[in-house]
């Protein structure tokens, strides 16, 4: 019941964000927005980011297009964030608070997520390939089937459970080499 709601809330959500674009149309002026892109920082700014942001509260920030790749977020509160089109790469998330985090089409490859709070997460055309996720909490957040499975195919414990991982294999319907009502053979 409690996911039918999260489902239905999430739902409500994206059409209220879209009824402006159905009412108005395509007539969308550009907004400024507070994201953070690679083309932001000059050469003096770049040198300043600190890769070691591990207990920051970077919560509600946004980061497109930016490459994470090796640095330390571990026990950071990016709740609410934003990343789209970035890469967490080998970075460090152990401990982190990722709840209610929207990373389109991000890389977290071989990233550390043990430990890490994705509840509610939006990680749609997100990659996962090596990271590593025991102990992370992935209860109600959106993936691409391909990539619940294959975290399925690795996880243990808490992070099978939330992943809804027994969901998978008792949805899984194995084609039939006898005649049936669905295959009546030729």
């Amino acid at each position: 019941m409690a996911s039918l709601i999260t489902s239905l809330k999430r739902s409500l959500t994206r059409l209220l964000i879209l009824l402006p674009v159905l009412l108005l149309g395509l007539g969308i002026t550009p907004m400024p927005v507070n994201a953070l892109y690679p083309s932001d920082f000059n050469d003096q700014t770049a040198k300043d980011l600190n890769s070691n942001l591990h207990g920051e509260n970077l919560q509600g920030k946004e980061f497109v297009k930016y490459s994470l790749s090796g640095f330390d977020l571990s026990d950071a509160n990016l709740t609410g964030s934003f990343f789209s089109v970035s890469s967490l790469k080998n970075a460090n998330l152990s401990g982190a608070n990722l709840q209610d985090v929207i990373a389109y089409a991000t890389r977290f490859d071989n990233a550390d997520l043990s430990g890490a709070n994705l509840r509610g997460a939006d990680l749609l055309k997100s990659n996962f390939k090596g990271a590593k996720i025991d102990g992370a909490d992935f209860s109600d957040a959106l993936l691409d089937r391909s990539q619940q499975e294959d975290l399925c195919s690795r996880a243990s414990g808490i992070t099978y459970d939330s992943l809804n991982c027994a969901a998978l294999s008792d949805a899984y319907v194995p084609a039939s080499e006898s005649v049936n009502s669905f295959n009546p053979g030729s």
